[in-house]
């Protein structure tokens, strides 16, 4: 009877667990990282007979969670992978409607800029017009003002999330670690697997990797070891290990992600940060930020250097020489904080025509100094400073260099911010230009003609003092300016460069340039004939000539070594960044496509299904109704023993 009583008992046993386990996993169907538990059972140890061995029922052995391992991991990567998209489409999107807005972007602020010089170049004496080019001067920097501005701002928002997320990091770290010291206790003392424990700390491996990528290693069979990047240990067992950031040595209010062991901190590199949040802002900040700030800044600081330039070959109403008319921003230098020199580096914009949009990277070995283009790594070095590389000159403004320093050279990164107009009155704009005159002697014999004088860019800040006479004889010309070089371009082509205070062999129709002075000598002179040029300073009421010239300069390429415009530049800047959001799109389509797929397979495995659980609690019911008939019936014969008895 005792046998009978006993395997219903346990029978009776195994279905209450299974009734317990399968009511667990119902009320846990929607509970995130649940994993579906199932009772594992097998058969009591039979009794021996004379007749045979006879069961002694049923014994339950564990409850275990049904967990694909390689499913979980192919999940913990894409939910990466996806993160580190989603976050680079979520801060790029602003920078694309920002820059591509029709009527808020760069390209608007351009156009009313240089319609107001043609404007002015119909009326230059016209106060109208020179206060409307005054106007769209100062909308036009008020526009990379603002533009700038966000950039910047921007960039704090980039700060503020690598704060945010490395302190969720840090949380689930050290959760996983508690997890880790909870669960081997647990496993230890009943030698069953804590499953819910287990779901749990699988559910923090995933949330981290919706931070940043993390490679699990397990040791011991129950705990986890966490590493990022390349292998650098983030949970080591019971013990967790922190991240932080820390301003940038080299570019003070950026932020860098570091590593913390103990008393050291070291900043890592952005290339063993990847994926997450974490990965996405440091690739989002270096391929679309950076590369938005500097080529805004680089077209800000080309635009004003070339209207400078040409500005100042022009001349006031009031015949005096133009001036700067934009303020333009000096390159940022920053020094390394763990610099142990004294060396003060300067640095200037020489030519914006040849500008990157490019950080750089000086260092000192202790004997020579190299340069280094962060836009694709390419590196210059030389024995001595000063050097000029991309049209930004580096020099040593004081102090000295000690080995290992190095400094960080941002040319045109806040150039934007910073524009400003630099002429404030309408009787500064220099629409006129300096006048050259040129005369054929009266006494001239020959059929020479001397045409087509006009002055160079760097004519005004240098104008001929006073006028010059050459003279024709035996096939040369001579009487050009004391100190001055002479370069002939022949009506073929060919340019040749002569020493100053030369006499230059005549070539009929060649162009010769000198003092900054072009003209062109045609015909047959004769021996004797001579040709004198002289400039003025003044110029005619109602002259527009540079007026002229500065509203070419919209259509000039004047940037990067004279092969794209500003408006052309700009264009550039805007089809990258709109690419590049369309690229993350569609490659963010495709990995939340792969990680639902990836989730969905997880589910269909791991996943609660209601109507199977269902079916198991009936299935369990009966077991434990006919469990309890047994005993029922077990009870019966003993009473009918007894009875007899």
């Amino acid at each position: 009877m005792s046998n009978i009583f006993n395997i219903g008992k346990t029978a009776l046993n195994a279905a209450q667990v299974g009734i317990s386990t399968t009511g667990h996993n119902i009320a846990n169907a929607n509970t995130e990282g649940y994993s579906r538990q199932v009772i594992v059972q097998s058969a009591g140890q039979a009794q021996a007979w004379g007749f045979g061995y006879l069961g002694n029922g049923t014994q339950v052995d564990t409850v275990k969670r049904v967990y694909n391992e390689l499913l979980s991991r192919q999940i913990s990567n894409s939910q990466s992978i996806a993160s580190g998209i989603n976050t680079q489409l979520s801060n790029i999107n602003h920078i694309n409607n920002m820059l591509a807005d029709a009527e808020a972007g760069l390209s608007p602020a351009i156009q009313d800029f240089f319609a107001s010089i043609n404007d002015l170049s119909s009326a230059p004496n016209d106060p109208a017009s020179r206060q409307a080019m005054l106007s769209t001067a100062e909308a036009l920097s008020s526009r990379f003002n603002g533009l700038g501005s966000r950039l910047l701002e921007m960039q704090g928002s980039v700060n503020a999330q690598l704060n945010a997320s490395v302190n969720t990091v840090n949380h689930y770290a050290k959760e996983i670690a508690r997890l880790n010291e909870v669960i081997d206790v647990a496993t230890t003392s009943t030698g069953q697997p804590p499953n819910d424990l287990l779901d749990q700390r699988d559910q923090l491996v995933l949330a981290l990797n919706k931070e940043i990528k993390g490679t699990v290693i397990v040791q011991d069979g129950n705990r986890y070891n966490v590493s990022i990047g390349n292998g650098i240990p983030l949970v080591n067992g019971l013990k967790s290990y922190s991240l932080t950031t820390v301003d940038s040595p080299t570019n003070p209010g950026r932020l860098e992600v570091a590593y913390q062991a103990g008393a050291t901190t070291s900043i890592l590199a952005e290339q063993s940060l990847q994926g997450g949040v974490i990965g996405g802002l440091i690739e989002y900040r270096r391929e679309s930020l950076d590369k938005a700030q500097n080529t805004l800044g680089q077209i800000a600081v080309a635009l004003a250097q070339s209207f400078n330039i040409q500005h100042q070959q022009g001349l006031t109403n009031g015949d005096v020489q133009g001036g700067n008319f934009f303020n333009i921003p000096s390159p940022q230098v920053n020094a390394s904080s763990h610099n142990t020199g004294s060396a003060d580096l300067a640095s200037s914009i020489v030519d914006a025509s040849l500008l990157t949009a490019s950080d750089y990277r000086l260092r000192y070995d202790g004997s020579n100094y190299s340069i280094t283009r962060l836009s694709d790594n390419t590196v210059q070095t030389f024995s001595s400073l000063p050097q000029t590389v991309d049209g930004v000159s580096f020099s040593l403004a004081g102090g000295s260099m000690s080995a290992g320093d190095q400094f960080m050279i941002r040319p045109t990164a806040n150039a934007a911010a910073d524009l400003s107009v630099a002429v404030k009155q309408i009787e500064d704009i220099a629409a006129g230009a300096p006048t050259i005159t040129t005369t054929a002697a009266g006494s001239n014999t020959g059929s020479g003609v001397i045409s087509g004088a006009r002055v160079s860019a760097s004519y005004a800040s240098s104008p001929l003092a006073s006028p010059f006479t050459l003279s024709y004889n035996s096939g040369s010309l001579g009487g050009f300016p004391a100190g001055e070089p002479i370069t002939v371009t022949t009506s073929a082509g060919t340019t040749t460069t002569y020493p100053a205070g030369s006499t230059i062999p005549y070539s009929a129709g060649a162009a010769i340039s000198v003092a900054g002075i072009s003209f062109s000598l045609s015909g047959a002179p004769a021996d004797g004939d001579q040709f004198t040029i002289a400039a003025t300073t003044s110029n005619a009421a109602g002259d527009n000539r540079n007026a002229l010239q500065l509203a070419a300069l919209q259509n000039t390429k004047t940037m990067l070594g004279g092969t794209a415009s500003y408006q052309g530049t700009f264009n550039q800047l805007v089809s990258y960044v709109g690419n590049r959001t369309r690229e993350l799109q569609v490659t963010g389509a495709a990995e939340n496509t792969l990680l639902a797929q990836s989730i969905t397979a997880q589910q269909g495995e791991s996943g609660v299904n209601l109507d199977e659980e269902a079916v198991n609690l009936i299935r369990y019911q009966q077991a434990y109704q006919a469990a309890g008939k047994v005993m029922q019936i077990a009870s019966t014969l003993f009473e009918t023993v007894l009875s007899i008895r």
